[in-house]
């Protein structure tokens, strides 16, 4: 895939042992718009260390297929079983060094964040994130996944969107809600 001038592809990672989600956003301006979405299956794979691999070979792969600019990915969250975490955690680096053998800066943020920029609140549900990407990225009913860890990810890419453009930041001091916002950003958010 080639990017056209003035182009900022990023990625989204939501990190799993299980199964991955990504999203990948083509951004112009102030203006993102969905590439793709999927996740990568890891569970036919009995081993910890060869899940581990295939995340590397197939973040690699999006990475040289889309030539993203940037990765953001969503931090572990702490959790009581310290084993899951570090599994979680391992799943994350190998996604992170993928992206760094690119030379491509990495970006975190944690859930309750990710779901914030989405949605307004930090205690969204898998749903609700889901269906708010849906109208303001104009997806298609039959674009959307079956498994929502793939908005997981395209929502990691979004949140970045949001946190590194003037798309928010801008007009955002003085609203106080997500309905103000909108309100006094009619030309920012779309199919709401």
């Amino acid at each position: 895939m080639s990017k056209s001038r003035g182009e900022r592809i990023l990625i989204g990672i939501d990190p799993g042992t299980i199964v991955m989600g990504y999203g990948l956003l083509s951004v112009r301006g102030q203006h993102a718009e969905m590439l793709t979405m999927g996740v990568i299956e890891l569970s036919r794979y009995e081993d910890h260390y060869t899940r581990l691999g295939r995340i590397y070979k197939r973040v690699a792969g999006l990475i040289d297929e889309f030539l993203p600019d940037e990765m953001a990915l969503e931090a572990p969250f702490y959790g009581k079983n310290v084993q899951s975490m570090l599994k979680l955690g391992r799943a994350q680096g190998v996604a992170m060094a993928a992206a760094l053998s690119r030379d491509i800066p990495i970006a975190e943020y944690v859930p309750m964040r990710v779901k914030q920029a989405i949605t307004g609140t930090g205690q969204a549900s898998k749903e609700q994130v889901a269906t708010m990407l849906q109208r303001v990225l104009r997806i298609p009913a039959e674009l959307m996944p079956e498994k929502l860890d793939a908005t997981d990810g395209l929502a990691v890419a979004y949140c970045h969107f949001l946190q590194t453009s003037n798309a928010v930041a801008t007009s955002n001091e003085s609203a106080k809600s997500w309905k103000e916002f909108i309100k006094a950003n009619p030309n920012k958010v779309h199919g709401l």
